[in-house]
């Protein structure tokens, strides 16, 4: 005899579940823009925007910095000068960097949003959420010109971090207080075909 556990999880299995319907919803499923939009609205978050060609002459500036990168950065970014951190590190180690330069899953042009999956050159959540600085390269063909667009581009079992800006709070009196939840500084470089 099973017991009532049991039955109520065979009941659970053996159960027949009707095909669902589509749930028709009234999104505007187009946006109003590409690159200059999002780089527009993501400066408006208070993110430093540079549209580039070349990525690791962009990258330069990183000189004499220790910077946190995931595993699959593209090679071509480790430019010369640069003490290059590799994972695994700890969060001692992630928290003393200077920074941490990703690439993205998506961006969204209507909204100024970055969407981050842990995929190719993104690396796990902690990467983008400890150091107090991130530098972020979006490729123009990874900027989708609406949300409903950008979320069709996304698998939905992947682990999804949307970045708008840098972090940011505000207090009871609506004092706006930054780097408390994430990067203190957010640089995005958009980067145009040659």
């Amino acid at each position: 005899m099973a017991s009532a556990r049991e039955e109520i999880l065979n009941r659970i299995r053996d159960a027949r579940v009707p095909a669902a319907e589509p749930v028709v919803r009234g999104y505007h499923e187009t946006g109003t823009g590409g690159v200059e939009l999002f780089a527009e609205r993501v400066a408006d978050y208070r993110a430093v925007v540079h549209t580039v060609t070349d990525v690791p002459a962009a990258l330069e500036r990183l000189r004499g910095k220790r910077i946190v990168v995931p595993a699959d950065v593209p090679p071509e970014w480790l430019v010369d000068g640069v003490t290059w951190l590799h994972e695994p590190l700890t969060i001692e180690e992630l928290d003393g960097s200077d920074g941490v330069l990703t690439g993205c899953a998506v961006a969204i042009a209507d909204t100024g949003t970055i969407v981050l999956d842990g995929g190719e050159a993104q690396g796990r959540r902690a990467l983008t959420l400890l150091p107090d600085y991130h530098l972020c390269v979006v490729r123009a063909d990874q900027i989708a010109a609406s949300v409903p667009e950008a979320l069709r581009r996304l698998e939905p079992t992947r682990p999804l971090t949307f970045i708008s800006g840098p972090s940011a709070t505000s207090d009871i009196e609506l004092n706006r207080v930054e780097g408390v939840h994430g990067p203190r500084t957010l640089e995005v470089l958009v980067v145009q075909p040659q």
